[in-house]
């Protein structure tokens, strides 16, 4: 499979995934064409084309021409300069490294990291938070977002695999969208009925139980065992963490439990305050989960050579 094979492959599976429906995506990029036509030649300049297909900024080919013969590759959460040193190491002892995965995003898939977390406001607009609200309260984290980006020194990474010629790629919100669209099925069919059951249920997810036994797995950030679970929200997707003022929305749409990779401080304050549960799954372990469940649909009729690093851990559901 090429480079670009493999990267078309997923965003579609990214797409197929996604917590707001196929169908809903597939509008979206039609609406962004349409607004794409109607912008003058000066402001064509600097659009980044590629939004026209793939919904998700924060997931790019960051080095290669697309047509690079893909066998091998070294995977992880992260791929930074010590990364990309280690597979030219690798690569000078004979061992075959054709790209360079990371979960996270790098170079300008980074830089417009907090374009993708308009997707969260029709997330919450399916969990029974008004559109209306859901998009005022996004706008202005949305914004923040990119203002603490703005200074970053995004393109180190980038910069390190074309001094090398290591094609390098990364795949963050198609893989999010995977683990979020595959907790959520789960806790719709079990119905967990207190949280004690919610964090059994995902302590016999191979990944978080890893976790676990590495001290890192699913925790009760605010809550207890015997409270009763509720209606849970899975909220796993979508750039980074969104408005703390949405907590409120969330508790007045019926949401009790909410099932997350992470939550900051600011936000546990605000989330306690509206009475919700919040279990922590684990950060780097639903990162796992989700990289593993996309290079399933990846791996199917094709045979890929993974080398892990950086935190991630290979576990394969195909049969």
């Amino acid at each position: 499979m090429t480079l670009k094979e493999l990267y078309n492959k997923a965003i579609t599976t990214g797409i197929k995934n996604d917590p707001r429906s196929k169908e809903f995506v597939l509008k979206e990029l039609e609406s962004r064409k349409k607004d794409f036509e109607k912008l003058k030649d000066d402001e064509k300049e600097f659009f980044d084309n590629e939004t026209l297909n793939n919904p998700y900024s924060d997931s790019r080919i960051l080095n290669g021409t697309g047509e690079e013969k893909i066998k091998s590759a070294l995977i992880g959460i992260d791929i930074e300069v010590g990364e990309i040193l280690l597979a030219d190491s690798l690569k000078a002892k004979g061992k075959g490294v054709d790209l360079l995965l990371s979960h996270h995003p790098e170079g300008r898939a980074y830089a417009n990291l907090y374009s993708v977390m308009q997707m969260q406001s029709d997330i919450l607009h399916r969990f029974g938070v008004p559109i209306n609200i859901a998009e005022d309260l996004m706008e202005g984290r949305i914004k923040e977002v990119e203002r603490r980006l703005m200074p970053v020194n995004h393109t180190r990474a980038v910069d390190a695999a074309k001094l090398l010629g290591i094609p390098f790629m990364c795949l963050h919100t198609p893989a999010d969208n995977m683990v979020a669209t595959y907790l959520q099925k789960i806790f719709d069919e079990k119905k967990p009925y207190k949280i004690s059951d919610v964090l059994d249920i995902l302590k016999n997810i191979p990944e978080y139980k890893t976790a676990a036994f590495n001290g890192a797995g699913p925790k009760i950030l605010i809550g207890s065992k015997n409270r009763k679970a509720g209606k849970i929200f899975v909220d796993m997707t979508g750039g980074t963490e969104g408005s703390k003022e949405i907590f409120s929305s969330l508790t007045a749409s019926g949401v009790n439990t909410i099932v997350g990779m992470h939550l900051g401080e600011e936000h546990r304050k605000e989330a306690e305050k509206n009475h919700l549960n919040v279990v922590i799954a684990g950060h780097i372990s639903s990162d796992n989960l989700g990289l593993n469940l996309l290079l399933d649909e990846l791996s199917k009729n094709n045979s890929l050579e993974i080398v892990e690093c950086s935190g991630f851990k290979r576990v394969s559901r195909l049969k």
